[in-house]
């Protein structure tokens, strides 16, 4: 603690102590208005007056009432204030009634509800008194001052909306100021809440930042559903100005809402369809005091993956990666969260067989989430041995070695790309995907596969770069007006991954029911709007044409596989194909040795195992 705030409690314990006393004495002045009397009782009691003083500052140090910040006392601080005061009263009634079974001459009822009722003002004159003066005397800002601050409209005047505004007045460091919230409670609309007016309701946004010359809109509902918050944006879009948003109540950790974890609105916020709901029962039943291995931990995914398992009870928890900064950086920060969770980072490439086998064997992983992969369509066109190399092969050796060690469960990431694949990264996981498959058949380990979608914000992904973009003015480039792909959060992929582990026997491919696809076009001329910018006036969209191996959409299924249910509505299982083995390995062994001659003619070998692969082969 430092010495100023040390400084600052002590005159508190000063004030209170004081302030009791007198209302010690200031409660017997009430009663007897002789002052002969007064005197004498004052003379008699005021040893119970300097007792009762400490006892009640003993109180509030129970109920940490010195821990309540002056500056943001609210009805909550009231409330225990109130409690507090109410336990001094039973204490003096307690004592006054036992002083009279026991003959001695004591205070009375009336003296102790009267203390009661003038120590609480006291209380209330220093906490609500400075915090009533203070947030005057932030509110009257000088005009300079206040002309410089961004004007924001709030969305929502429920108790996150509150603290948010609280945070922005009383902190003059801040460039917001909050000018009026929106709220379709009608009966809040027209009334001021902390001061600031409750302008209308949800369709009235586009209006009220009109007329109130509104720059900065924040959404802070944290319980919105994704149908709310479609529709709250979508009004948003229609103004000029920056939105913003607080995370779900469910991405709070401790539970409480403050500015800085306000951000700018995503596209993932705009998802046509609620977030994935996942049996965190169920996943805690197969991890939860297991050795679990991530390969690729380090990245978008992978790192994700790990910071949910951590937070399942893992015995051991492998960080594999090949990419020494980023095994760091979140072995770091899991051990930082998490600092009871038994975590190892290893440095290692899955295409290193002897590396793996000395793995598994040290380590005896008994669930392995396979996320290790070369992802970049366009850089593995310009690359397909490397491809191989490292998605196939590394693999592999990760399927090979889950075998050969008794793993119970492995679980490869894969992509909608390896449906009807057109570029070599989706038919190289749809290798992978075969790979689990036919070992599924053979082994005693639950091999599956997971194929979702693109995931927003991950390494590579489209929204990053749009972002990038947007910051350094533009233009948005977009391949084609009318390309489109399906669409969904890290952590909703990772829950996914998470829970076909729950649900594998062997051999499946899980899909995700992702909703309507989103037009890459609309998304860009989206973040642009939620940016505060106007699309082609202040930021330009260039269409730039198809990358090579592109597609214009993307499939989750191919037609042969079929869908099943299971307990989770969202996610779907496609049943193996049947397929040579034999064939299927001997195609491999050739597949390795053109891979590592560097035989520029890949495609053609990667076709021969993927029937469905189309490709340019000019």
């Amino acid at each position: 603690m430092s010495k100023s705030r040390n400084f600052r409690l002590t005159l508190v314990l000063i004030y209170d102590y004081c302030s009791f006393f007198v209302a010690s004495i200031l409660s017997c002045l009430l009663l007897n208005r002789e002052l002969d009397t007064f005197a004498s009782q004052i003379e008699k009691f005021y040893w119970y007056f300097l007792i009762l003083s400490a006892v009640h500052i003993l109180i509030y140090i129970i109920f940490k009432i010195y821990r309540i910040s002056l500056k943001y006392a609210s009805v909550h601080e009231a409330v225990i204030i109130g409690l507090s005061s109410a336990i001094v009263f039973a204490i003096n009634f307690i004592t006054i009634i036992s002083a009279r079974w026991s003959g001695k001459d004591l205070l009375s009822i009336s003296w102790a509800c009267c203390y009661t009722i003038i120590s609480g003002f006291f209380t209330c004159i220093l906490r609500f008194g400075y915090r009533i003066l203070t947030s005057n005397t932030k509110q009257k800002l000088s005009g300079d001052a206040f002309k410089r601050k961004k004007r924001v409209l709030l969305v929502g005047a429920g108790e996150a909306g509150i603290i948010i505004a609280r945070e922005m007045i009383n902190n003059n460091s801040l460039d917001v100021y909050p000018i009026c919230f929106v709220d379709d409670d009608e009966s809040k609309v027209g009334h001021r809440i902390i001061g600031i007016k409750v302008l209308g309701g949800i369709d009235s946004i586009p209006d009220i930042c009109d007329n109130e010359n509104i720059d900065e809109i924040f959404i802070t509902i944290a319980s919105a559903s994704r149908e709310a918050m479609n529709r709250i944006i979508n009004k948003c879009k229609e103004t000029r100005c920056k939105v913003k948003v607080i995370p779900g109540m469910g991405q709070i950790i401790d539970g409480k809402v403050s500015l800085g974890q306000v951000r700018d609105v995503e596209i993932g916020d705009l998802l046509g369809r609620e977030e994935i709901k996942v049996n965190l029962d169920e996943i805690l039943g197969y991890i939860e005091n297991k050795i679990v291995m991530v390969t690729g931990g380090g990245g978008s995914i992978g790192s994700e993956l790990c910071r949910q398992i951590a937070t399942h009870k893992p015995k051991l928890l492998i960080i594999l990666d090949i990419y020494e900064n980023n095994a760091y950086q979140i072995e770091q920060e899991l051990k930082m969260n998490l600092p009871d969770v038994k975590i190892i980072a290893l440095i290692a490439s899955v295409r290193d067989r002897n590396k793996i086998d000395d793995v598994f064997n040290k380590y005896r992983p008994n669930v392995v989430f396979h996320a290790a992969a070369h992802k970049h369509v366009p850089l593995m066109e310009t690359s397909p041995n490397e491809a191989i190399k490292n998605n196939v092969f590394g693999t592999l050796n990760c399927v090979e070695m889950s075998d050969k060690y008794n793993v119970e469960k492995f679980i490869l990431i894969s992509t909608d790309k390896a449906v009807n694949p057109t570029n070599v990264m989706g038919a190289s996981k749809r290798i992978c995907e075969m790979i689990v498959q036919s070992y599924a058949r053979k082994s005693e380990t639950d091999f599956v596969a997971v194929r979702f979608g693109n995931v927003l914000g991950s390494n590579g992904s489209v929204i990053p770069l749009f972002k990038k973009q947007i910051e350094n003015g533009g233009p948005v480039t977009v391949t084609h007006k009318d390309i489109i792909r399906y669409f969904m959060t890290i952590p909703e992929a990772v829950s996914l991954v998470l829970q076909a582990g729950a649900y594998a026997h062997g051999g499946e491919i899980f899909v995700l029911d992702m909703g309507e696809p989103v037009k890459i076009y609309d998304l860009a001329y989206n973040l642009i709007k939620l940016s505060g910018f106007e699309p082609d006036v202040d930021i330009k969209i260039k269409i730039t044409g198809l990358r090579p191996g592109e597609k214009m959409y993307e499939e989750m299924l191919m037609a042969e596989e079929g869908l099943t249910n299971t307990k989770n509505k969202l996610i779907h299982i496609g049943k193996p194909i049947e397929m040579d083995d034999e064939l299927f390995y001997n195609q491999l062994s050739n597949l390795y040795k053109e891979a590592y001659d560097e035989n520029c003619d890949m495609r053609k070998y990667i076709s021969e195992i993927v029937s469905t692969y189309k490709y340019n082969k000019e």
